[in-house]
This record gives C-alpha cells, structure tokens and sequence, in this order.
C-alpha cells in the first residue's frame, strides 16, 4: 500500500559496504502515509507498532517494517476493530 524508496544497496554490496539502517521519525512517517501524528502515536501507545530506538531528545524513532505493519493495520482496519487488530497482530509476532 505505502512504497518506501531507498536507493540500491546492491551496488554498495558488491563492494564490500553496506548502507546503514535509516529510521524513520513520527513526521517522516506522516509525510509517507496518510496517517496523522496522532495516530502514529495512539497505534504505538497500544502496541499496534513499535518504535526501535529513542533519541536522547525523546523522539521515537521506527525502522522501515513500520510501513508494512501500517499497510497490514490499513487493511484490517476494513473489517476489524483495533482491538481485535492488536490481538491478531500480537499473535502473528509472537
């Protein structure tokens, strides 16, 4: 549903260097989706997304697999209640 564009790492690869991880704050992910702060905030408040580091500054920071997780709650959101969301979602990861 949400693309993410990172440039190709495979050309850094063959020669011998890796990009690092880019993670994402709460604003880039608003940009990128059509979700509000807000929302970003109250989904990672009840588990439905998890941030993977904090800044010293306390910002919240998510790797690239929270637009996956964003686009699967997208979809559920159609016939499901978040609860039940959170649930199903807990229940995948464990």
């Amino acid at each position: 549903m949400f693309e993410i564009h990172q440039s190709d790492s495979k050309k850094s690869e063959k020669k011998g260097f890796t990009a690092p991880e880019k993670l994402y704050r709460i604003g880039e992910i608003v940009r990128y989706t059509p979700y509000s702060r807000q929302t970003i905030h109250n989904y990672t408040i009840m588990g439905l997304i998890k941030e993977s580091l904090w800044t010293d500054g306390g910002h919240r920071l998510y790797d690239v697999s929270v637009f996956e997780k964003l686009s699967q709650i997208a979809e559920l959101r159609k016939t499901k209640t978040l609860s039940q969301i959170r649930d199903l979602l807990g229940s995948v990861s464990s």
